[in-house]
């Protein structure tokens, strides 16, 4: 049957930039805060997010697309659908 098909699904994410350490914690289905030593400065912070997500999710960064809050800590993310 193969793999699973990952459906385009709406997530929230709450940004902490110039952290000490990056994780990712899942506040509910849909709600991650997620914190990255980047710097929010030069889209440093949000592509190191890009990079956060699409490791936790097992997806392809070009899978991501961010919705809203470029240059807000509250963000959301789209995760599109991979096809087959």
């Amino acid at each position: 049957m193969g793999s699973a098909k990952i459906l385009n699904m709406l997530i929230k994410v709450k940004a902490f930039p110039n952290s000490k350490k990056t994780e990712i914690i899942q506040k509910s289905l849909d709600s991650f805060d997620v914190k990255v030593k980047e710097k929010p400065k030069n889209n440093e912070a949000n592509l190191a997010i890009f990079q956060i997500l699409a490791e936790y999710f097992h997806i392809k960064q070009s899978q991501l697309r961010l919705i809203k809050g470029g240059k807000e800590r509250n963000k959301i993310f789209e995760i599109i659908e991979n096809g087959k």
